[in-house]
């Protein structure tokens, strides 16, 4: 797998529809950044996003 994914790449990594990814991005909801006007998303930021939606911590902290 890519360090580097583009929307179509994350949205079949996270097993959602690319149209939730842009969403999620555009909200500001999943780590990603614009780069030339394209939507990238780093792996590992993923999965720490994963791992926090999973067991976020008691205090919201982190």
């Amino acid at each position: 797998m890519k360090e580097i994914m583009t929307p179509r790449e994350a949205a079949e990594y996270l097993s959602v529809h690319v149209r939730t990814i842009y969403r999620l991005a555009k909200n500001g909801d999943i780590p990603g950044r614009k780069v030339g006007g394209s939507w990238r998303f780093k792996k590992d930021a993923l999965d720490e996003w994963l791992s926090y939606k999973e067991n976020p911590s008691p205090n919201g902290k982190g």
